[in-house]
């Protein structure tokens, strides 16, 4: 598969502020996904970005631990060549964050721990082309095993009204909605168990329907403005108008189920969709059918002064993923865990310069 159009051939000095970055820290995120393709390699994107041309650098990260940041750049640009990537809309890319939260919550239902979290169905079946129902919107990855072949599952509206009530699919139980709300969007949390156990909820499954952001529909009825639109102002919208929101979150349909899942070190984030656990500021998600996972990017967002009191100009290492994250030039920062990494990920939304790290197995005049 051909390297794409998509990208065009630069060179490490055309990016800004890369001798002052800290390629240690991308070195280890990296090093992780290095890890991890012995057990199974990744998928190759359709912008041609060939795993097994990755093989060179994985074999070396996995055999080394550079000493410093500046060995750990010698590694990059030894086994790289960064390639800009168009976005789509002929301007720059766009940069949003995500984070892991952390919320107290119950083994059990409570008076005061009363919505709950769930764990994936017995009935909720992957659905592809092979087992698609002629007339079921194409869109949907999951369906509803029934007597008469798969239907579209219970949307969020009636699961939260009881669809899957007596189940016993319920892992733990938080106290507030809009806390489980965004637990949804991030795919994953931290909970602080009321017997004393710290544990994790990571994503397994969803019902299948489109995400519908809370944001975009508060813009479009005119309750805030879209420039205003972050995590922060539509948590204090839900908390101005406790009764309507269900009226908000039920539009959309889309209901995420979960698993248990240890926290084994707690200065990282969760598995995500690369198998590997997420660093704080150094992983990202991207679009995984047009990009290649374990591939670095260079990310230059200037106008993003969150996560530093200074421009945002990291090698990330693409490691997750996400329905609203598409396009070429489209990424999710991860902020890390916890209340602070959702104030830095609650107001990331800046346009940014993708600069995919490309093998320099894959070059050989293919840009030219």
């Amino acid at each position: 598969m051909p390297l794409s159009s998509t990208f065009s051939e630069k060179t490490f000095g055309d990016l800004p502020g890369w001798a002052e970055d800290d390629h240690l820290t991308a070195f280890v995120a990296f090093k992780r996904s290095a890890l991890h393709v012995l057990t199974k390699p990744y998928r190759t994107g359709a912008l041609g970005v060939d795993f097994n041309a990755f093989a060179e650098a994985y074999a070396e990260a996995r055999s080394v631990s550079p000493a410093n940041r500046s060995e750990a750049r010698s590694f990059f640009e030894r086994h790289f060549v960064p390639a800009l990537v168009a976005a789509e809309n002929g301007g720059a890319g766009l940069v949003t964050g995500f984070y892991e939260p952390e919320v107290e919550a119950s083994p059990v239902k409570t008076e005061r721990f009363v919505v709950p979290l769930l764990s994936r169905p017995a009935d909720l079946i992957d659905i592809g082309e092979k087992n698609r129902p002629t007339g079921m919107d194409p869109y949907l990855a999951f369906a509803r095993e029934a007597p008469a072949g798969p239907v579209e599952y219970f949307d969020r509206g009636a699961i939260e009204r009881g669809a899957l009530a007596g189940r016993k699919l319920e892992i733990a139980w938080v106290a507030d909605r809009v806390d489980a709300f965004f637990i949804h969007v991030q795919g994953a949390a931290r909970l602080k168990m009321t017997d004393g156990r710290l544990c994790r909820v990571t994503y397994a499954a969803k019902s299948g329907q489109r995400f519908t952001g809370p944001g975009r529909i508060l813009s479009e009825l005119g309750e805030i403005p879209l420039e205003k639109v972050t995590m922060q102002s539509i948590r204090a919208w839900f908390k101005a108008h406790p009764d309507r929101v269900d009226e908000i979150l039920w539009q959309n349909r889309s209901y995420i189920f979960f698993r248990e899942a240890p926290v084994e070190d707690a200065e990282l984030g969760p598995i995500a969709a690369a198998k590997v656990p997420l660093t704080p500021g150094r992983s990202v998600a991207v679009d995984r059918l047009l990009h290649t996972f374990g591939t670095p990017f260079y990310i230059d967002a200037p106008t993003l002064t969150a996560f530093e009191q200074k421009p945002f100009r990291r090698l990330m290492i693409a490691q997750d993923t996400g329905s609203a994250i598409t396009g070429p030039a489209r990424g999710d920062l991860f902020a890390g865990s916890g209340d602070a990494a959702g104030e830095i990920a609650g107001v990331v939304r800046n346009a940014a310069d993708f600069h995919a790290l490309i093998p320099r197995g894959l070059i050989d005049g293919r840009f030219r």
